[in-house]
């Protein structure tokens, strides 16, 4: 009978095993340098023009006069911050910010979804392309072109008066009335925005498994339930990402597109925090004045991503970081 003797190191003698983890992370730069080098020109960019500015934050709470110090002439402390807390204009133009940034989320977010799902349920290729055109073609129309178009076509002898007037009604001054601001850009963002919007959209509905539709189908479930319980669900993640985003962004109303069509009559409804500022530091040289309103804004836009991004965590279990 033999016997078989193992050889063999005894238990807890054995040698470690190696780690390699710094010379393969080594090879993976020197393997993808060519992609990595991508990311050089987007990284300066943010550095140059997001990360850098933000030193100049500093003038807040100096006294800046131009031709003077890069970063003011003396210390004031909250001086700037009690001025625009206590100045009524500012009080106004935050709360045009507001209704601007509420309207625009509550129209503009939404609208891209119901496109997106509608187009899913296009069968014909010819026509979803044609529609998808449409949609996509005034997002690459430059802000001035699209608030230029806007403002010829409600003109007082625009398109739009001259059917109102085969209508039998008087022509309306759209441009010129501060109640009808807050429309004009508002739908304004929607033609502009809304097909672009779709794009991301649809690329998350061609992710959704096929199986689940089949499965629901089986269940007797028409298309409407499917739309509820599986297409919806399917694109949570990329709603709830985006909503995040829009949210960030709600102080920044767009201050290109209101600086080109809101006009003095208008400034009761259509003066913004970003146009305010512009006009104080711009036009009136109060850069540290304009420098503490900006600071502020950008202080809400924090707390309001970041209290997004919490509550989503917590309710859907999707959040950004």
């Amino acid at each position: 009978m033999s016997t078989i003797i193992k050889t063999g190191s005894p238990p807890g003698t054995q040698d470690p095993p190696k780690t390699t983890t710094r010379p393969a992370r080594r090879s993976g730069w020197r393997r993808d340098w060519q992609l990595y080098s991508l990311a050089v020109l987007p990284l300066l960019f943010f550095l140059v023009f997001r990360y850098l500015p933000m030193i100049g934050n500093v003038i807040a709470f100096r006294r800046f006069e131009p031709g003077g110090s890069m970063f003011g002439e003396e210390w004031v402390g909250l001086r700037y911050v009690r001025m625009f807390l206590t100045d009524p204009t500012f009080w106004q133009v935050f709360r045009n910010t507001l209704w601007l940034g509420g309207l625009t989320l509550v129209f503009c977010f939404p609208i891209p979804i119901v496109l997106a799902l509608l187009l899913n349920e296009v069968r014909r290729r010819s026509l979803k392309r044609f529609v998808q055109s449409v949609s996509y073609l005034p997002h690459f129309l430059s802000i001035v072109i699209v608030a230029g178009i806007t403002m010829q076509m409600l003109a007082s002898d625009g398109p739009v008066n001259h059917v109102l007037g085969l209508l039998g009604h008087d022509p309306i001054r759209f441009i010129q009335e501060p109640d009808w601001f807050r429309t004009i850009y508002v739908g304004s963002e929607i033609w502009q925005t809304a097909g672009w919007g779709t794009i991301l959209y649809l690329a998350a509905l061609t992710t959704i498994d096929e199986d689940l539709y089949e499965a629901a189908r089986i269940d007797g479930a028409g298309r409407w339930r499917q739309i509820w319980h599986v297409t919806l669900p399917g694109i949570r993640p990329t709603m709830v990402t985006l909503l995040i985003l829009n949210v960030g962004t709600f102080m920044a109303v767009g201050f290109e597109k209101v600086l080109l069509l809101y006009n003095p009559l208008t400034y009761p409804t259509a003066d913004v925090i970003s146009t305010y500022v512009y006009r104080a530091g711009v036009e009136s040289n109060s850069f540290s004045y304009a420098a503490a309103i900006g600071l502020f804004e950008a202080v809400i836009g924090l707390v309001l991503i970041t209290s997004a991004n919490q509550l989503s965590r917590r309710t859907v279990g999707t959040s950004l970081w």
